[in-house]
């Protein structure tokens, strides 16, 4: 099942986090639907990023700005006028978490607060989606998937402050923004994600390909922590599917949601790794980094039938596809590709993949 371009077209669109991975994803895919989108965050974190390499900001009005600033991020966001919100500015690392505890939750607790206390005030808003992490739930380490009914919680201040909020979320949506209201608020929930244009430091795809571009080892620190893999195309997929039908029938749709893969996609770190390096050739190879490292979970999935049966939502991308999608565009970055027009291609060809998929 597609997305409805004629819905999107000339729709204003407002997203926080618009310079970072998932959100430079999501900003393109908008302007291929002709979505009029305004962006807020901070500059990209890392040299290259995506927001640069696909030039992002070509067509968007984009404000550079920070979500702790609540009087100048509630100016812009009023100016903006939005009739979507998606929220996806965050500290989004687990091991950043530990160094910087009090930015971690300035940010992802309090720029929620943020942004759903300055939409009270804004009329043109119908859907606001707030993108959390499958990392809000507590982990028991267990084989059970988790369900948005699953208790919150968080090991470390990166995953605790997700789960904070969704708290943040439930409380402003029954106190502001009750079923009656003319704004419906959902959170969305995935994790895992890789997919071309991502540098951020101590993520294993991106540590995998800095160290293959460089010819070096790759250091695996948990080989055998499994993970559900997913290419980024597929939660923002969900977010959009979220947004559209929200926008028009909000019915039974205020409420957290989980974009997971299936769990044939549930893989070992060391089986990725050493498929990526299968497929890159080269003589690539990894080895085990023996430092001391904080806490990191060895399983964590997610049930996300609720998005099937809810939002005609599934994953489109095996497993096998997903990392070939991931190097393929590395490679092409390398190559010194045009990555905006490189990019694009490949929204479109997962938007024909979606379509064509099997019931």
């Amino acid at each position: 099942m597609g997305l409805d371009a004629e819905f999107w077209h000339g729709r204003r669109v407002f997203i926080t986090g618009h310079t970072g991975f998932k959100g430079g994803w999501l900003t393109l895919w908008l302007r291929q639907l002709g979505a009029e989108v305004t962006g807020y965050a901070l500059e990209p974190s890392t040299t290259p990023n995506l927001f640069d390499s696909a030039k992002v900001a070509q067509d968007i009005r984009s404000v550079i700005g920070d979500i702790r600033d609540y009087d100048r991020f509630s100016q812009v966001l009023r100016q903006s006028a939005p009739e979507i919100v998606l929220h996806l500015a965050a500290q989004p690392l687990v091991r950043e978490s530990y160094i910087d505890p009090i930015g971690t939750y300035a940010t992802n607790v309090m720029g929620t607060v943020h942004l759903l206390n300055a939409l009270r005030e804004i009329r043109s808003c119908r859907s606001v989606l707030v993108v959390t992490s499958d990392k809000c739930y507590e982990n028991r380490e267990w084989e059970y998937p988790y369900r948005e009914i699953d208790r919150l919680g968080g090991h470390d201040p990166y995953s605790s402050s997700k789960g904070c909020a969704e708290i943040v979320t439930e409380a402003f949506r029954k106190s502001y923004f009750p079923k009656d209201a003319n704004i419906c608020v959902g959170s969305a929930r995935a994790g895992n994600v890789i997919g071309g244009g991502d540098w951020s430091k101590d993520r294993l795809l991106t540590d995998t390909v800095r160290a293959l571009v460089a010819g070096e080892e790759i250091l695996i620190r948990n080989p055998s922590a499994e993970r559900p893999w997913q290419h980024v195309l597929e939660p923002v997929y969900g977010y959009l599917r979220w947004a559209e039908l929200s926008f028009t029938r909000s019915a039974g749709l205020a409420c957290a949601w989980n974009f997971g893969p299936d769990a044939m996609a549930t893989k070992p770190v060391s089986w990725l790794v050493e498929r990526a390096c299968k497929l890159w050739g080269e003589g690539a190879r990894w080895r085990l980094d023996q430092a001391s490292h904080p806490h990191e979970a060895m399983l964590l999935r997610l049930d996300s039938s609720k998005a099937e049966r809810s939002l005609g939502w599934r994953g489109t991308l095996n497993i096998e596809q997903t990392l070939q999608w991931t190097l393929d565009w590395y490679r092409a970055f390398y190559a010194r590709n045009d990555m905006r027009a490189y990019s694009l291609a490949q929204i479109a060809a997962y938007q024909e993949a979606a379509r064509n998929r099997l019931p």
